[in-house]
């Protein structure tokens, strides 16, 4: 279903992605929380550096917010329509959901903005692998 070359597979998988090859975060365990937010510098397969300028995953910030909304909102609705919770008792549930996925968003979010920015290149590895 996903294969490389597609933006999907870099980030549902933990890939770079200029590569596609080698591991985008230092931990794949998302609930070791003390290492889980660790990314590598530059890519183990095809040395692409990962955080080419300084302070660019600020911007991973705004599709945090994005994915942390879009899950406020799923939750909301959720327990409104099934559950028939009020207002003011919907914003417990959210708050749990929101902190349960923090890992998952803060990860995914980082993924997902340089994943805009950069493209996959097949021969990125064969380059490197020449250079040698």
């Amino acid at each position: 279903m996903f294969k490389k070359g597609d933006k999907l597979y870099s980030i549902l998988f933990n890939k770079c992605p200029k590569c596609h090859e080698g591991d985008f975060m230092v931990e794949k365990n998302i609930f070791k929380l003390h290492k889980a937010f660790n990314m590598h510098e530059s890519c183990s397969k095809c040395g692409f550096k990962y955080m080419m300028e300084p302070s660019f995953f600020y911007g991973a910030m705004y599709v945090n917010y994005g994915l942390t909304v879009g899950i406020g909102i799923i939750t909301f609705a959720i327990v409104t329509l099934f559950f028939n919770f009020t207002l003011l008792e919907s914003f417990f549930p959210i708050v749990v959901m929101l902190v349960l996925t923090a890992p998952v968003t803060i990860r995914l979010s980082r993924i997902i903005w340089i994943n805009l920015f950069i493209k996959y290149d097949p021969t990125t590895k064969k380059s490197i692998e020449n250079d040698l």
